[in-house]
């Protein structure tokens, strides 16, 4: 591992989440930094495996999860800035946003988290990529929980209705 690198990221990490979230007490930020944290270990791990037997199962599945991981993000961002619109950043919306991706999932950009995560984790799936992943997962679901207490207080009875209309991550499934 290569710790010089390891130590900035994070700190990069802990800077991130403590500009766009946690400085305006929006806690899900606390979570969401181990999902980040845990995405950007599992990075360093597989580093050397990015392209290795790039045929295999494991690697076929990786990459399509890496290549369905854009999309959420991508979408789930736009519709932020276009239909929720922010007051200050990205996360400070004032319109809860139902349509586009956010008609069927409640969190896209955890979604994204979520397949990105795994799609690095399966490149190679040795121990401590496996915790790591692991970590992932339950940091996306926490951050996720976390930030419906902050919608609920935000937008009231509107968001409860919303969430029992939509999946948290998978439209049908989950």
């Amino acid at each position: 591992m290569n710790y010089p690198v390891l130590i900035s990221g994070t700190i990069f990490i802990i800077l991130f989440s403590w500009y766009f979230s946690i400085k305006e007490k929006r806690y899900h930020g606390i979570a969401r930094f181990f999902a980040f944290e845990s995405i950007f270990i599992l990075a360093l791990l597989n580093l050397k495996f990015w392209f290795r037997d790039p045929f295999s199962f494991h690697q076929i599945i990786s990459w399509i999860l890496l290549f369905i991981s854009i999309y959420p993000v991508v979408a789930g961002f736009m519709l932020l800035k276009k239909t929720g619109k922010p007051e200050k950043s990205f996360e400070d919306t004032t319109v809860l946003v139902k349509s586009g991706l956010y008609k069927y999932i409640r969190h896209p950009l955890y979604c994204s988290l979520f397949f990105l995560g795994t799609g690095i984790m399966l490149k190679d799936t040795g121990p401590l990529q496996l915790i790591a992943g692991g970590a992932n997962l339950i940091a996306v679901y926490i951050t996720s929980r976390i930030e419906e207490k902050e919608m609920i207080a935000r937008f009231g009875d509107s968001y409860i209705d919303y969430m029992k209309e939509t999946k948290m991550f998978i439209p049908f499934v989950i």
